[in-house]
């Protein structure tokens, strides 16, 4: 003390010091109490999604379009027969813009990455996934045949009509299979336009990865721009998505009318049975095998399949997986998943990961070696899994793929089970009954690729586990981005709308625990 007081600049240095510590104190206390009233604002000033009454929402309108159509079925099953161009209309437009949705969300994942590296990171896990989802569900095929037996005690014979359609599905499985072709013919685009005008998506997606590995080769400032603009038209394209799936509601009433005139309710006997094996063995496949991979993630898988209502219910009307694809990719991309994982995952596993085809193919294949009165021994069951697990890669999720693909398969394995002959005479038992299995083969399939997105995204690190907890909560969430996205009158102000403005959905959603 005494000696500060010999110094008075000593004392004054001190006094000085402690009166800015005090200062910092203050200003850090009231920055943090500043920081917590804005978050506390935003919060407050980001909406709750409001509720909208059921007849606002699509589900409700494909529900009645179905319930209309199985009244129509069963009253007039010869008008409604003559509903089915409904739904191949509504399916035949929605083909159209898959290509280019495709090629856009494709770029714009790819290209906004900047390291081509990483991207055949995200790949090489997706097709792991795929691989082993493949093989569990061939197997469930092959346990389910074995154990239920459909086609045991068969006695029914083949009308003319599903011989003749028999025949022509064997001619298309008939074409030249194997590793070499499905390169040439199904995997590399012949010209650049030729994959949009054919509706082929796994050459279409070879074109966007080409296109984005280029781009990403350009300056930072020209890949921006570029990046941008393609961004800007997939707007355009959604947009175009969105006038069209106005006429879901009168697809669905279509598709099932016809169904539902064309079969009726009279029993098919081991058809029947056949059709219920096949929907069980799925629904297990979903809440036992899915269930258990999402719950391992961190997610539930009546919550997911809750996300995705409205495009099961377009699937069921429609019978095809791919009238959902481009809702599909926005929906999961506001779920949480970024958009290069949905860019990649969804189109790929389209041709790559069908599980409810890869469950069709064994169960069908073993229906009709029982309904012949034949035994197939385990070993020959095993070779021919190991077989469809390349013989089921590539095949279209719209409706009939699943039947070409098993005749494709069976000729391939031909032997002394699968002759020409027995091939025509067993697909000839089950074209009838294929609209009904093809809407099991579209829901499986559809919900697989959801699951496959999230886990993909997940083991990638690109995944917002906060957004996507939240979302399966409130569904809501997701149908305020979706119409904010696609602009249900669009609105300017959405373009514009900052983070806390918009549900808190961003341009580029950045995953829990990454910089932004």
């Amino acid at each position: 003390m005494a000696r500060f007081l010999k110094s008075p600049s000593k004392l004054g240095d001190a006094a000085l010091t402690g009166l800015s510590v005090a200062r910092l104190t203050v200003r850090t206390v009231t920055a943090v109490e500043e920081d917590v009233m804005a978050e506390a604002t935003t919060a407050e000033r980001a909406p709750t999604p409001r509720k909208r009454r059921y007849y606002q929402q699509l589900w409700f309108w494909v529900l009645i379009g179905i319930a209309a159509g199985i009244v129509l079925g069963l009253v007039a099953p010869g008008v409604a027969k003559e509903t089915k161009w409904l739904a191949d209309a509504f399916v035949q437009m929605i083909k159209v813009i898959i290509g280019p949705v495709i090629f856009c969300t494709v770029i714009v994942g790819i290209a906004s990455l900047g390291n081509l590296a990483r991207a055949g990171g995200l790949a090489l896990r997706a097709l792991a996934y795929f691989l082993l989802m493949t093989v569990l569900a061939l197997s469930l095929g092959l346990i389910a045949a074995n154990v239920f037996q459909p086609g045991a005690g068969f006695e029914g014979v083949p009308s003319a009509s599903d011989v003749a359609k028999a025949t022509e599905q064997a001619g298309e499985g008939g074409q030249e299979s194997g590793v070499i072709p499905f390169i040439q013919d199904s995997l590399l685009p012949k010209s650049f336009l030729g994959p949009f005008v054919d509706n082929s998506v796994l050459q279409v997606l070879v074109l966007a990865i080409l296109t984005a590995c280029a781009i990403s080769a350009l300056s930072p400032s020209l890949r921006g721009r570029l990046v941008s603009g393609i961004e800007s038209i997939s707007k355009v394209i959604f947009g175009i998505i969105k006038l069209i799936m106005w006429a879901a509601p009168v697809a669905a009433f279509g598709g099932m009318a016809y169904t539902v005139g064309q079969f009726g309710t009279a029993s098919l006997g081991n058809l029947v049975f056949l059709m219920a094996v096949f929907w069980g063995t799925c629904a297990v496949f979903i809440l036992v095998v899915l269930g258990a991979v999402s719950a391992f993630c961190g997610f539930n898988i009546l919550k997911v399949i809750r996300l995705v209502k409205d495009e099961l219910l377009i699937i069921v009307g429609t019978s095809s997986s791919e009238s959902v694809l481009p809702r599909l990719l926005t929906k999961l991309e506001s779920a949480g998943a970024s958009k290069q994982t949905v860019g990649m995952v969804i189109p790929t596993g389209y041709s790559f990961n069908l599980d409810g085809t890869c469950i069709y193919l064994t169960l069908g294949a073993l229906f009709i070696i029982q309904a012949g009165g034949e035994t197939l021994p385990i070993g020959v069951q095993i070779g021919l899994a190991v077989l469809m697990v390349l013989t089921s890669k590539g095949a279209a999720g719209v409706t009939g793929a699943g039947l070409v693909t098993l005749a494709a398969s069976l000729q391939a394995f031909g032997g002394e089970f699968f002759t020409p002959e027995a091939i025509v005479v067993g697909l000839a038992l089950i074209v009838g009954i294929d609209r009904v299995m093809s809407e099991g083969r579209a829901l499986t399939n559809m919900i697989g690729n959801v699951v496959a997105t999230f886990v993909v995204a997940r083991w990638n690190g690109e995944l917002d586990q906060d957004r996507l907890r939240a979302v399966l909560d409130d569904p809501r969430l997701v149908e305020a981005d979706m119409e904010a996205e696609h602009g249900a009158a669009a609105d300017d102000e959405h373009d514009d709308a900052s983070p806390g403005e918009d549900g808190g959905r961003t341009a580029e959603r950045q995953p829990a625990g990454t910089p932004g």
